[in-house]
């Protein structure tokens, strides 16, 4: 079957595809799995050789929103405010040389792009030009540079402190190169961490999780080749080391993320199913003490596909699956040992073997619930076909919107009831109320745009509302 989905595939590959259901374990020729196609925009069709890195904006003036792909010859922007209509608005091409590694993320509006290509360094673009693009394609320019190093292998940003980190450069040993970007066209180098040689990915967090003697530090996470080291980077001018932690058959620590609680960190080793011929496995650890990391158990997927970059969503974890495509996992029981996998969407269809083919990132944090995969094929966007109003429920408190009028019922069964506060996936508020102590209230949510929101009741307990 795969064989044959392989041709259709070659028929499209300069083509634009809009919405289609996941019927039957496919979508236009791709395996799925509780997600549907909403749109695609191939390599080709942005005038590119091969694709890679991928990231989003969300315009705050009208809530558009954008996806941002990695391409072998620049940065590409799309309109995905109808996402069965996704339109290319043009590149920002590559800084010197094409090469096949870019990444991409985004601070205060504006995109921080860096490359392997020799002398790149972190060109930044202003994402408002986007609101003003009329006669697409367009060729954009960069509208600053910061040369403090030449090639990085990725970028991470700390957006509540307003801080770039270049890793996998030449400088301080391969280890995160601080770039204070608090004025986005003018990125000022402060220093950077040496310590533990080459980091090929991190996460920078100033942490809130559970242990309480690094609350409100700026923690980075490093995913450095053989290890996981746990950073404080609070002081730029003199961070300190906390801890460094490993696991059994290391082949290459690629990339991990925080759960949202920080409790747990996952990590994905890009080489081991090459090198032990497993299947896909994700490694978890303990980081409820920082200080002292604890491995607590490795979840192995369905195929023996190769992981690369995974990202954290409430109970979700979205995982670029290479060869196997985007494949979603539920950790709702992570604290019990227990991973599942919710459902995929392949959109490399030949085979789910072993190689760098395939799915290279995924973004999942758009408030509409679209999912953006990039890599070989292009640009991917899918969504969750079973997204629908109603899925709180625990012993405290049942949330459930209506759909008929539009109003949100909360409901407690022994805490009373003193503030809800309404988020989008982005942090920002949408609503608040106040109460006086009651077991139910309702909430008019007419208002609300279709997508993902985050409700926090009492300061304590948060839920996911999804409005269709």
């Amino acid at each position: 079957m795969k064989k044959i989905v392989t041709i259709i595939t070659v028929l499209i590959s300069s083509m634009m595809i809009a919405q289609v259901p996941c019927s039957g374990g496919f979508a236009a020729g791709f395996p799925c799995s509780n997600f549907k196609l909403m749109g695609q925009i191939t390599n080709a069709a942005m005038d590119a050789g091969g694709g890679n890195d991928s990231w989003g904006w969300t315009d705050p003036q009208d809530g558009k929103e954008y996806a941002l792909v990695g391409l072998t010859n620049g940065t590409a922007f799309i309109d995905i405010s109808d996402p069965t209509d996704p339109q290319y608005l043009g590149k920002l091409p590559t800084h010197t040389d094409p090469s096949i590694w870019r990444d991409i993320k985004v601070y205060s509006n504006h995109a921080f792009v860096v490359s392997e290509a020799n002398n790149h360094g972190m060109q930044v673009f202003d994402l408002t030009r986007l609101r003003n693009v009329t006669n697409p394609p367009v060729t954009f320019t960069e509208d600053a540079h910061y040369n403090g190093f030449g090639s990085a292998h990725n970028i991470v940003i700390n957006e509540d402190t307003g801080y770039a980190y270049g890793v996998g450069t030449s400088t301080f040993n391969g280890g995160p190169h601080f770039v204070n970007i608090q004025n986005p066209l003018n990125p000022v180098g402060e220093g950077g961490y040496a310590l533990d040689d080459y980091s090929h990915d991190a996460q920078v967090v100033t942490y809130s999780g559970p242990d309480a003697d690094y609350t409100g530090r700026e923690i980075l996470i490093g995913s450095n080749e053989n290890a996981v080291v746990i950073v404080d980077i609070t002081d730029k001018s003199n961070p300190q080391p906390i801890a460094s932690t490993s696991y059994g058959n290391v082949g290459y620590t690629h990339q991990g993320w925080f759960t949202e609680d920080q409790k747990y960190f996952l990590v994905g080793d890009e080489l081991d199913e090459f090198n032990v011929g497993f299947n896909t496995r994700t490694i978890v650890f303990d980081f409820t003490d920082l200080d002292n990391p604890q491995f607590d158990f490795e979840y192995f997927g369905t195929t023996p596909a190769v992981d690369h970059n995974g990202y954290v969503l409430g109970n979700r974890y979205y995982m670029a699956n290479y060869s196997a495509g985007m494949r979603a996992l539920d950790i709702s029981d992570i604290g019990n040992g227990n991973i599942s996998e919710y459902g995929y969407f392949d959109t490399f269809a030949s085979n789910d073997n072993a190689s760098f083919d395939g799915a290279w990132n995924v973004y999942p944090y758009f408030a509409s619930g679209n999912i953006v995969i990039s890599g070989d094929f292009g640009f991917t966007l899918v969504r969750d076909e079973n997204l629908s109003a109603g899925d709180f429920t625990n012993s405290d408190f049942a949330i459930y919107p209506n759909p008929a009028n539009t109003v949100l019922t909360i409901s407690s069964n022994n805490t009373p009831i003193q503030t809800v506060v309404i988020y989008n996936v982005l942090g920002q508020q949408v609503m608040q109320y106040a109460f006086t102590e009651t077991d139910s209230e309702t909430i008019n949510i007419s208002s609300l745009n279709a997508g993902v929101y985050i409700v926090q009741i009492n300061k304590t307990t948060t839920k996911r509302l999804i409005v269709n």
